[in-house]
């Protein structure tokens, strides 16, 4: 495969593989209520294994945001709790656009991890397709998971200015939060001087699935990007980034990732602040 994204089809065929099937991770999480243990345990994916936004792929919050990445050995025990080994193909999903499904991808590469992939359209894509669903919470053999060199790459707050300058920094929340119009999460609204508004969810179709290659690349193409021109992203904590990266890696564009993010960017009152489209 040379896309992150993998469809229904694909993934129902490595399934019914005998040997070294798919190790799936259930993300399923929102903004506003967290992780949905809830809605695994009512119907998932069979075999799949939940991971929890907060306590699995994240460290605790605080100054260096809402949603820090988390220590290696915290990673390394969770992945070995769900299954993965260093030679698994791991395939992640959510309730459906992949905005979570991608904070474990984007980990999972970040780590060390090259097999790693999302599903398109999530737990909503399987369900249309007449597949079925499991309410048991199976228990799978530890794995043996072991973090390698990072193949994913990260921009710290000194370096998200010259980013900026230097490249093109991409914004992926929502316009009105960009525009400081509108913060339901974080203590100071706006955005980082220099930040192109690109909001993730602008790269899925109504079905919840990622809009075309094309269509991804012209979007993107668009807003500055090229290879050129390096790509750098952040959002309101570093989750839904990831969604971002997802789609400018479907598109042929690396990017980077501020992993704190706005919520961490404002937890020094020094740094500036813009509240209009430049």
């Amino acid at each position: 495969m040379n896309t992150p994204l993998i469809e229904v089809p694909r993934l129902t065929t490595l399934l019914d593989a005998k040997e070294h099937p798919p190790v799936l991770l259930d993300i399923r999480w929102s903004l506003a209520t967290g992780g949905d243990h809830d809605g695994y345990t009512r119907g998932h994916i069979p075999g799949a294994q939940f991971l929890h936004m907060e306590r699995d792929l994240s460290s605790a919050p605080g100054r260096s945001g809402r949603h820090p990445l988390p220590a290696a050995p915290d990673f390394t025990q969770a992945m070995r709790r769900a299954g993965v080994s260093t030679d698994s193909l791991v395939v992640c999903y959510d309730a459906g656009p992949g905005m979570s499904a991608a904070r474990a991808w984007w980990l999972l590469r970040y780590f060390g991890h090259r097999a790693a992939y999302v599903l398109d359209g999530g737990l909503a894509a399987w369900t249309r397709a007449g597949l079925p669903v499991s309410a048991a919470e199976t228990t799978v053999r530890p794995g043996e998971f072991t973090p390698g060199p990072p193949l994913a790459r990260t921009v710290d707050a000194s370096d998200v200015l010259a980013a900026a300058r230097d490249g093109i920094l991409l914004d992926a929340r929502d316009r009105e939060r960009f525009l400081g119009l509108a913060e339901p999460v974080d203590k100071v609204a706006g955005h980082i001087p220099g930040a192109v508004s690109a909001p993730t969810q602008e790269n899925v179709g109504p079905d919840g699935r990622f809009r075309p290659a094309a269509e991804l690349r012209a979007r993107f193409t668009a807003l500055g990007v090229s290879q050129d021109r390096p790509a750098t992203v952040y959002c309101g904590s570093g989750v839904t980034a990831a969604h971002e990266i997802l789609a400018l890696e479907t598109a042929g564009y690396p990017a980077a990732l501020y992993p704190g993010s706005w919520s961490h960017w404002i937890e020094d009152t020094t740094r500036p602040v813009e509240t209009s489209a430049a």
